[in-house]
């Protein structure tokens, strides 16, 4: 049983027998539906049900000799709702399973971040056009959780806020340079890290963490899709569950100047949210791409 089922209003499915009758209802009545022939000439299908307008559930399997489903794998989904990057993913098949995972450098965010591929039909059935798609794509982020709580934000002024913003854009800018072996923002990045790294040393003798660090964006666990944010809430939908009635929360957030939608059922997560204040949390990362019709 997929742990994530709880976070897209599925908290009471507590067996096998109850998952496999969930499965069966979305195999009998999906939104859409799509396949592919592979190589190996094996019929390659897909089923997607939405449960909420952002959240619902992608199951795939293969088509034996007998037109029998064979089912393989499930796993709930959050849509993104804002393009999170313009950066180039690579993406790669997963070993055990027709299922994709991604990699994307953001020079926001200060490391590689690796997603579990949403649409990874779209990607099979564009990898096999005469022309397939190269170059950068746009990309949705999205996440999953399980559990979460609300932080009040930490006060600025709008002098503040621009004077954050244009230091990130430096920064980014810097990164940048250095990715491309510029010796000079190699160093001003450096000195940048010591000067920070002196700061917070100071602060952090009389003031909290989180006064300090505003939002983070983090690998946790061993998993290497799981993540540990923290990102100020810009858009909050509370949508439920047409089949459980369960209020999941639906949070855009902007980590490092990066949006992400999160989704967490309401009873996982503690506080009030609002626009403003911040939310922190452990998430499974998926990523989508938009490829052109």
């Amino acid at each position: 049983m997929h742990q994530y089922l709880r976070a897209v209003g599925f908290s009471e499915i507590k067996n096998k027998k109850e998952v496999k009758e969930l499965l069966s209802r979305i195999v009998k009545e999906p939104d859409e539906k799509d396949y592919i022939e592979t190589e190996q000439g094996n019929i390659l299908i897909e089923y997607h049900t939405m449960f909420s307008e952002s959240t619902g559930m992608m199951l795939r399997g293969e088509l034996d000799d007998g037109d029998h489903l064979m089912l393989d794998f499930y796993y709930p989904i959050c849509i993104g709702k804002n393009i999170s990057t313009n950066e180039e993913a690579g993406i790669e098949r997963h070993a055990d399973k027709e299922s994709f995972g991604g990699i994307c450098e953001d020079n926001r965010i200060g490391v590689s971040l690796i997603f579990f591929l949403q649409n990874g039909m779209a990607y099979m059935k564009d990898s096999v056009k005469k022309n397939p798609t190269r170059g950068p794509i746009p990309l949705y982020f999205s996440g999953l959780s399980l559990q979460g709580k609300i932080m009040l934000p930490i006060l600025k002024n709008e002098t503040e806020r621009r004077k954050i913003k244009e230091t990130s854009l430096a920064r980014t800018q810097l990164i940048e340079a250095a990715r491309h072996g510029d010796e000079d923002a190699l160093e001003n990045l450096t000195l940048d890290e010591i000067d920070t790294y002196t700061m917070i040393s100071k602060k952090i003798l009389k003031e909290d963490v989180f006064s300090l660090v505003d939002t983070f964006f983090m690998p946790c666990g061993i998993e290497c899709d799981q993540y540990s944010i923290m990102g100020e809430i810009e858009e909050i939908t509370l949508e439920t569950n047409r089949l459980t009635q369960e209020k999941i929360y639906v949070l855009v957030l902007n980590c490092n100047g990066m949006s992400v939608t999160v989704c967490i059922n309401e009873k996982d997560l503690l506080g009030e949210p609002q626009i403003g204040r911040r939310f922190k949390g452990n998430i499974w990362l998926q990523g989508k791409l938009e490829y052109a019709v």
